[in-house]
């Protein structure tokens, strides 16, 4: 069984308390617009800090000193579900083009994206899915409370899916 903390949309913030709601969790995963090295470098030494494993993806906002580190994509398995991770993805059934091609391809039973600030847990029967988007966690953009969720993954279940509120952006 592992607890996941999923976390996307920081741009340059990062509240302290993400640190106390990751703490249960075995891995935690970007979805993207770090904001900067510096929010990436605090999440990156407190899981090593802490023995998790840190996950994440580039998103548009991101500049070189992100990109240099993190993908556009993860494709890996986590238990016996295999994971997909875009910033920019959209959502069922609405995917954008190149994201469409990639699920096509890789087949996901968990696809995660974020850019959108809107939190999402929806599943796509049509592609035997669960799109997740943790919403957005930093103080820039339309949304107006800063979220992210934790789940786990035990076998091949997703389960136990809470929605975290940090409070008003």
């Amino acid at each position: 069984m592992t607890q996941i903390g999923l976390i996307s949309d920081t741009h340059g913030f990062l509240d302290e308390a993400v640190f106390n709601h990751f703490s249960s969790c075995k891995e935690v995963w970007h979805a993207g617009d770090f904001g900067g090295g510096e929010i990436a470098d605090r999440l990156t030494q407190w899981a090593t800090k802490e023995k998790k494993q840190f996950r994440g993806v580039y998103g548009n906002i991101d500049g070189q000193d992100i990109r240099s580190i993190y993908p556009e994509q993860l494709v890996f398995q986590c238990e016996d579900v295999k994971v997909m991770i875009r910033h920019i993805g959209g959502s069922p059934p609405k995917y954008n083009p190149e994201t469409r091609k990639e699920i096509q391809l890789h087949q996901p039973r968990l696809f995660i994206s974020g850019h959108s600030h809107i939190l999402k847990v929806i599943y796509d029967q049509a592609i035997n899915c669960l799109h997740m988007n943790p919403g957005a966690a930093g103080n820039q953009g339309w949304h107006k409370m800063r979220t992210l969720l934790r789940f786990v993954i035990d076998g091949e279940e997703m389960k136990g899916c809470e929605v975290v509120e940090l409070g008003r952006r």
